[in-house]
């Protein structure tokens, strides 16, 4: 941090400089770093150094002509790799953690012999035996009954004969290449899957509001 504060001051300092002086001062320091490179064959990069040549190549087209130390596409990696972490950090997994394997064989057991036992009922049977776990964790863990394949038939039977009259709806959050957040409502024609409509906003209570008037 101390690093980016310097550079900031810098900047600062360089703009009640005049022109001559800037120009000599960079040419100087170009020689030297000329110099420099010819000791060092592989500088070592610091997280504050990629920062900072993250940020200057978003906001000066022409950085690619004063960088030296790496490659340009070298720098283009740094930026995806920090929208990469982004990601990661967004995407952690919240909530409660996963429950013991021995209570969840349990919860299976319990089905297996109870197999008209909800998942309610379940769980205030685990409740009894001094385990506490939500009902919703028990619906995950317990089996699946089959699907029924007549079920099943019928409900695509309903979409052949009703999907130029169905429309999907959705909304969604996007991200642009500066993390800025994007709100969107898309309305998908079922049969063609084709955009029908779909609208942006930068507001989240907008978004809320954008979505009831397209319903309406």
């Amino acid at each position: 941090m101390k690093i980016l504060a310097k550079l900031i001051f810098e900047f600062l300092r360089l703009i009640f400089r005049s022109k001559q002086d800037i120009v000599l001062e960079n040419l100087a320091l170009r020689q030297q770093l000329a110099v420099q490179q010819r000791s060092i064959k592989r500088p070592k990069i610091k997280n504050n150094d990629r920062i900072f040549w993250v940020w200057l190549s978003r906001i000066w087209n022409d950085w690619r002509s004063s960088l030296v130390i790496v490659k340009p596409p070298t720098v283009i990696g740094w930026h995806k790799k920090g929208f990469k972490l982004y990601w990661k950090r967004k995407s952690r997994r919240v909530g409660r953690p996963n429950i013991d394997w021995e209570l969840i064989k349990l919860i299976r057991r319990m089905q297996k012999e109870n197999p008209t036992w909800t998942a309610q009922r379940i769980q205030g049977e685990l409740v009894k035996l001094g385990l506490d776990v939500s009902d919703n964790t028990v619906a995950k863990y317990i089996r699946k009954s089959k699907f029924d394949d007549g079920k099943r038939q019928r409900w695509l039977t309903f979409l052949r004969n009703h999907a130029k009259h169905i429309v999907g709806i959705d909304s969604l959050v996007a991200r642009t290449i500066f993390f800025k957040s994007i709100h969107v409502f898309v309305a998908i024609s079922h049969d063609r899957r084709k955009i029908l409509h779909f609208a942006l906003t930068e507001n989240l209570k907008q978004n809320f509001e954008l979505i009831a008037k397209q319903e309406r």
